[in-house]
């Protein structure tokens, strides 16, 4: 895990590193004097103590431009006045650390950072598809798909929160779902993660039911075993 704090004053990231250092031994710390010379490092950090008010880029325009290529980065804002926390909100800030704070405050705060970016880093990454429709273009996020199914020459979507109609082939879709996806019937792709039971005819999920084909059936019991073994169900 990488560590940088962005400060002007040259004693307050001594300070810091210091106090980081000695919580936090085995992971690498980078200091920043500047904003500026934040956002030039190649290296993206996985968890930034941030000083709000410095001379040039402020700390809020820094964490802007930041959110725009690492999303993912843990920034923690340090200020001596509370004015600045509503903003803070804008740029997903994880936490607000007002001046002074105990050493205490600032290795628990670095911890719950720590185990948030540990917990995320074993989630796998999200799989999105791109579909073209009513002439707009939309990213449907494949962990949000419940079922997908043929209807008068359409492929409609049905997702967690929306159902999205495209002009399209169910095989297309099939083919970049992957393995916690199957195919039911020829007009059916059920994801196996929303089905509360089936039968021999049909799947019943989280949200609607798809078909069952009867040269289907057994592998939709295969494949249902196979899921509940790999995440761990029995």
């Amino acid at each position: 895990m990488r560590i940088a704090i962005c400060d002007d004053e040259e004693k307050v990231r001594e300070i810091l590193l210091r106090k980081v250092g000695a919580a936090f031994p085995e992971d690498p710390i980078d200091t920043f004097s500047s904003g500026e010379e934040l956002l030039k490092a190649s290296e993206v950090p996985d968890i930034l103590l941030l000083d709000i008010k410095m001379p040039g880029i402020s700390g809020m325009e820094v964490a802007k431009a930041l959110r725009e290529r690492a999303d993912k980065t843990v920034i923690i804002f340090i200020t001596g006045e509370e004015q600045y926390v509503f903003d803070s909100f804008d740029v997903q800030a994880f936490h607000y650390l007002v001046k002074p704070f105990s050493d205490q405050k600032l290795e628990e705060v670095l911890n719950k950072a720590k185990e948030l970016i540990t917990k995320e880093k074993r989630q796998p990454e999200k799989k999105y598809v791109m579909v073209n429709s009513g002439g707009s273009h939309i990213r449907i996020c494949l962990s949000d798909v419940i079922y997908a199914e043929v209807f008068n020459s359409k492929v409609i979507v049905h997702t967690t929160d929306s159902d999205i109609e495209y002009y399209g082939r169910l095989t297309e879709l099939e083919k970049l779902a992957g393995e916690d996806f199957f195919r039911t019937h020829r007009a059916y792709l059920v994801h196996l993660k929303f089905v509360k039971k089936y039968d021999a005819t049909n799947v019943y999920l989280k949200k609607g039911q798809a078909l069952v084909s009867k040269q289907n059936y057994p592998k939709l019991v295969k494949k249902i075993l196979d899921y509940n073994r790999r995440e761990g169900l029995f």
